[in-house]
């Protein structure tokens, strides 16, 4: 008899529900294979194992689609602030601007080498300190650096801001509804169980092919081992045929 293999992926969960909870709807009383409690505990594990997958995906989706979009924003938000200064560097080295006037800034006077931008924190870091340090500059009677505009960079920096937020908040939506699914897959799976295991042993007593058939229409999966021989209709009839030949004999 090949073996069975219980699902491993949401999709397979949800089929084997769905055909367990469809036999037992379609079942005649007289002939109930899974027990009322068992197929009602089916129907409701479904029915929630459906609603939890569609929201993790629908979550996935969105957390997807707005990474894209904040992607661009960090991209959009490092070229601004590191334009910002290097076109303050250029106006100190100049002479338009007071070389100590960087430190408003939080730069190192005597290095006109960008600051390490790679990171999220560090843009925030960095934005923040060329806003403060603009604004300082300009209380001080200072001209306003243009080509970018501190307004500019101002305004991609909030947006920045504020989208890290929001996908910090995707993140976690995701993550927790991705939880409670892997809580309800272990629950799917025990349920599943249950309903195979019954299945099987309600079965037991037909031959090897008309029994493997009458599982697999309640959901089973079934797996052949290598070079392991397939069961098939001529299986059951052999055995038939056996059973026969043993009774004549025993009735001679």
């Amino acid at each position: 008899m090949p073996y069975r293999r219980l699902p491993n992926t949401d999709q397979a969960r949800l089929r084997a529900l769905k055909t367990a909870v469809q036999r037992a709807a379609e079942s005649d009383f007289t002939e109930q294979v899974l027990p009322y409690r068992l197929s009602t505990e089916a129907e409701a594990c479904l029915l929630k194992f459906e609603n939890l997958v569609s929201q993790y995906q629908t979550n996935f989706d969105n957390k997807v689609s707005a990474n894209k979009k904040y992607k661009k924003m960090v991209q959009n938000t490092r070229m601004y602030i590191s334009h910002f200064i290097q076109v303050l560097n250029f106006a100190v080295i100049r002479g338009e601007i007071k070389k100590e006037q960087t430190r408003l800034y939080n730069l190192d006077e005597n290095n006109f080498a960008l600051p390490d931008l790679s990171s999220e924190e560090a843009l925030l870091t960095w934005g923040k300190n060329i806003i403060e340090g603009e604004t300082a500059r300009m209380g001080q009677g200072g001209i306003p650096i243009n080509c970018p505009a501190i307004n500019k960079v101002k305004v991609h920096y909030d947006m920045f801001k504020e989208n890290q937020v929001n996908q910090s908040m995707h993140r976690m939506s995701t993550e927790r509804v991705y939880e409670d699914l892997e809580e309800l897959r272990r629950k799917a799976d025990q349920v599943i169980l249950q309903i195979w295991n019954t299945v099987e042993e309600y079965f037991d007593k037909q031959l090897p092919y008309a029994r493997m058939r009458s599982c697999e229409s309640y959901g089973l999966k079934f797996y052949y081992r290598p070079h392991e021989k397939r069961i098939t209709p001529e299986t059951d009839k052999e055995i038939e045929k056996a059973t026969a030949s043993q009774m004549k004999l025993e009735l001679q």
